[in-house]
């Protein structure tokens, strides 16, 4: 126990030394090799973009990274469509970092689609619906929806984000209560902070938890929402939906669920996380997911009974003082879900890669947290470094993985995030498995971590700083 306490309190140490030091870097760099913005006359650090201390940690965490030769992961330039495969700089990678789940982007129905529509109607509906934006594919794809859920009627929005934030902002009010999952998306924070409710989370899928909260809370809010989701992208695990109906049903509560990483993902044929408990769909009050993943496209979208649909018809701001979704978009994602009921096989293949992931991880020993082996799955690492200098590895050899880590997930949380579709092939999960282990097992030979980073900080500062002296 001493031991660890120890060892966590000289790792804490190493990790603010490395960042003294990434900041002495990056202002003698500036000092030594001056830009053509920085040439020019003192500038007015109140108007200064430069001075924001988001840019200033990035910087820092830009010169660690460049120290410890680990190219950044983000923004890299795909050159054709990503699937199970991807082409970067030319060179052919096993893709795990994009969530097209079932394969549907890029297949003969949903292209036919998107360019019927395309001839039809054009790019865009170059209005908001609620103006002159309204076209059949809208309805069509709503309708679809709706069937989906056993709903009276649903709702598109052009963002996915943009749904979140606008339905959960602008559906409550200062005299109501937001309680959501602690592991929820972005989009659902924001959209609390928006609503001016009283916003509170609960500890990650613990309904015991939620209802002593609500036990407690519940008589001093007019309207309480408790917000979670269906499959949680960071982790892989499953909403306790039963335990949630069960709690926001005693406690005379909205649940709206976040179907972004569930639907085509969970159930025998796709529809999500109802479907894989054997619940009734009409149990959940709101229904939210995103057409970006498994259907194809992008935007998002609400399900739920007509009064609601209608209210937000006419005051959700991201539904009411935005275009309307694209023909295109529209359409190639009422082809992708129409394909999804009609080709269940593809589910099957999806939940099947799934379960090999996370035999061939556990079986190398490696941590995979929570994960329930569906279509996200998750290693472990730990440390943001070591994650990012793992995952620059992967990439050397082939594989594209992208690194997770802090603030997305605990500070020693950081993981590698596989997103798994129903076109890999086992091999190539196992192959990919086992490259992670193999890569481990190289860093931990190798002494890789904090301490080192800092090390090869300090001696970074001190070439530059002699430099400029």
């Amino acid at each position: 126990m001493t031991e660890r306490i120890v060892k966590r309190a000289s790792t804490s140490s190493a990790r603010r030394s490395m960042l003294q030091l990434a900041r002495r870097w990056t202002d003698a760099a500036a000092q030594r090799q001056p830009s053509k913005d920085e040439a020019q006359p003192t500038r007015d650090p109140r108007t200064d973009f430069a001075t924001l201390p988001a840019y200033a940690e990035m910087r820092r965490m830009r010169a660690i990274a460049d120290v410890m030769e680990i190219d950044s992961p983000y923004f890299r330039l795909h050159e054709t469509r990503s699937g199970a495969e991807c082409v970067i700089d030319g060179k052919t990678f096993v893709n795990f970092s994009s969530y097209d789940y079932l394969g549907l982007n890029g297949s003969a129905p949903v292209i036919a689609a998107a360019k019927d529509a395309i001839d039809t109607f054009g790019t865009s509906v170059s209005a908001s619906r609620p103006t002159a934006g309204e076209r059949r594919l809208h309805r069509d794809l709503e309708a679809q929806l709706a069937r989906l859920y056993g709903t009276d009627d649903a709702l598109s929005f052009v963002s996915g984000h943009a749904t979140n934030v606008s339905v959960v902002g602008e559906l409550l009010g200062s005299s109501d209560l937001v309680l959501y999952d602690a592991l929820c998306h972005n989009s659902v924070v924001v959209g609390t902070k928006l609503s001016n409710a009283t916003r509170r989370s609960f500890p990650h899928n613990d309904a015991r938890a939620l209802d002593r909260i609500l036990a407690e809370t519940r008589h001093r809010y007019d309207r309480v929402l408790v917000v979670a989701e269906g499959l949680y992208s960071m982790d892989g695990d499953v909403a306790a939906l039963p335990d949630l109906i069960a709690v926001k049903t005693r406690h005379h509560a909205w649940l709206m669920v976040d179907e972004a990483h569930s639907l085509g993902v969970l159930g025998a044929t796709g529809r999500g996380v109802f479907e894989h408990f054997g619940l009734p769909p009409t149990d959940v009050d709101i229904w939210m997911g995103t057409l970006s993943k498994t259907a194809g496209a992008c935007g998002g979208y609400i399900a739920g009974c007509r009064a609601l649909i209608e209210n937000l018809k006419f005051n959700a701001s991201a539904f009411m003082f935005s275009v309307g979704m694209s023909p295109p978009v529209a359409a190639a994602a009422r082809a992708a879900l129409q394909t999804m009921l009609e080709q269940p096989e593809r589910v099957r293949e999806l939940q099947q890669n799934g379960k090999v992931f996370l035999e061939a991880a556990r079986a190398a020993g490696l941590d995979t947290g929570s994960c329930e082996g569906h279509a996200i799955g998750v290693i472990v690492i730990g440390d943001s470094l070591r994650t990012a200098a793992l995952a620059n590895r992967l990439f050397q050899r082939g594989i594209n993985t992208m690194p997770v880590t802090y603030p997305a997930v605990p500070m020693r949380g950081a993981r590698l995030r596989f997103f798994l579709t129903s076109v890999h092939r086992a091999e190539q999960i196992r192959e990919s498995v086992a490259a992670v282990a193999e890569e481990l097992e190289a860093m931990n030979r190798e002494g890789f971590g904090v301490a080192r980073a800092a090390t090869a900080m300090r001696a970074a500062a001190e070439d530059v700083t002699g430099a400029t002296a």
